[in-house]
C-alpha cells in the first residue's frame, strides 16, 4: 500500500467488544454511522448500550438516544449486565436523550414533521459530555407512524448527516420483520448508513440460534458471513469467531 493510500484509508476504532472487533477487523469505521438491524429480541439494544459501555471503560464518553424505551427502563434493564448507567451519568461520561413516546399523547402524522429540535438536543448532549460515541435506538419507533417513504428517507439522511457533522461514531438500531427478509422495516435505512450489520435470532428445532453478520463496511474490509454470538449476564454480547473456535 502506498503512503497516499494509507492516508486515504478508513480509520477504525476498537469498540472494546473484543470478540466483535475480530470479525470487524479492528472495529467500527471512525466518524461513520453503522445500522444494526434485527428482529425483536435479537439483541440490538444490548449491543448499542455495550458499544457505549465499552467506550466508557476506555475513557470515551457517549450519548444514548432512545426513541422507544424510556431512559429509566433502560437504566434498570442494563444493570444485569453490570453496566451502571446512572453512575456514568453522574460522572459525566454518559448522557441520555429521551425521545420515547408519551403514552398519554396521541400520535398524529404530520406532513411537516422533522427532527430539528431533537438533533439540537443530541448536539447539546454530545457537547456537554464531549461524546465520541452515540447510540440511537430505534429508528423504527419514531418512523413507524409515517406512510410516506420519501419523508422517512430524507429524515434518516438528516440524522446520519448530523451525526457525521458532530464528529461522532454512531450506531443506529432498526427493526426488521423477518430474520432473512428485508434488511429493515422501511426498505431505505440501509442506503442511508455507511455500514450495515444484521443480528439474527432464528428458531431452529425449538431452540434459538443467534448470529451476527456484517453486510457492508463502506471503504474498508471485514470478515464475511454469519458468526454465532451469545448474550450473557455481566458480559453482554460475545461473538464467536469461527476461525478461532476449537472443539474440545
Amino acid at each position: 500500500m502506498t503512503d497516499g493510500a494509507r492516508n486515504l484509508a478508513v480509520e477504525k476504532i476498537a469498540t472494546g467488544i473484543s470478540s466483535f472487533d475480530i470479525i470487524a477487523k479492528g472495529g467500527l469505521p471512525r466518524n461513520r454511522t453503522t445500522l444494526i438491524s434485527g428482529t425483536a429480541g435479537s439483541g440490538k439494544t444490548i449491543f448499542a448500550v455495550q458499544f457505549l459501555a465499552a467506550g466508557i471503560a476506555l475513557g470515551v464518553p457517549g450519548v444514548f438516544v432512545t426513541f422507544e424505551e424510556a431512559a429509566a427502563d433502560i437504566r434498570k434493564n442494563m444493570r444485569s449486565f453490570g453496566w451502571d448507567l446512572e453512575k456514568w451519568e453522574a460522572d459525566g461520561m454518559l448522557a441520555f436523550v429521551d425521545a420515547s413516546p408519551d403514552p398519554e399523547m396521541e400520535s398524529v402524522e404530520s406532513g411537516g414533521f422533522d427532527l430539528g429540535a431533537l438533533l439540537a438536543r443530541v448536539k447539546h448532549a454530545v457537547k456537554k459530555v464531549k461524546a465520541e460515541r452515540v447510540a440511537v435506538d430505534s429508528l423504527g419507533a419514531v418512523f413507524s407512524q409515517f406512510s410516506d417513504q420519501s419523508i422517512v428517507r430524507s429524515e434518516l439522511f438528516r440524522i446520519a448527516s448530523a451525526l457525521k457533522a458532530m464528529g461522532v461514531t454512531a450506531v443506529l438500531t432498526a427493526e426488521r420483520t423477518d430474520d432473512y427478509g428485508h434488511i429493515a422495516r422501511f426498505g431505505v435505512e440501509e442506503f442511508i448508513a455507511d455500514n450495515v450489520m444484521i443480528l439474527r435470532n432464528v428458531l431452529e428445532d425449538e431452540s434459538r440460534r443467534r448470529t451476527i453478520e456484517i453486510l457492508k463496511f463502506r471503504g474498508c474490509d471485514h470478515q464475511k458471513g454469519e458468526y454465532p454470538f451469545t448474550i450473557v449476564p455481566d458480559g453482554g454480547v460475545i461473538v464467536i469467531p469461527l476461525s478461532a473456535m476449537q472443539l474440545s
